[in-house]
């Protein structure tokens, strides 16, 4: 199956859990929170992009780019860059994410719906 029905994919088993198709955004928002482990009561925008930025930490991970370190005092996880990313074009980056998006969700994706 080729990237963009596997895409697809991902955004119909969202829609179905959160009620309304995410954009992009909304889907990094959404994995971010799920990775926090918690919902902080009200976010600033730079809190906003904060749970992004654990997002991206935590899907580029599994390419070897970050490695987690652990939660600060106020259970924010923390991560070490441990590898450049390569210079990417905007849609060779955005398609890097995408994939590591699906591959978050993939065991969700293979569960029989109910």
């Amino acid at each position: 199956m080729n990237v963009n029905n596997q895409w697809t994919q991902v955004l119909n088993h969202l829609e179905q859990h959160l009620g309304e198709k995410p954009d992009f955004d909304g889907i990094l928002f959404f994995i971010g929170l799920q990775e926090l482990g918690f919902v902080p009561e009200k976010l600033n925008k730079n809190q906003k992009l904060d749970v992004m930025h654990v997002a991206i930490c935590t899907l580029l991970s599994n390419y070897g780019y970050y490695m987690y370190k652990g939660n600060d005092e106020e259970g924010w996880p923390h991560w070490e860059k441990t590898n450049d990313l390569p210079l990417l074009k905007p849609l060779e980056q955005e398609r890097l994410i995408k994939e590591a998006i699906i591959g978050y969700f993939i065991a969700d994706l293979q569960q029989p719906s109910l």
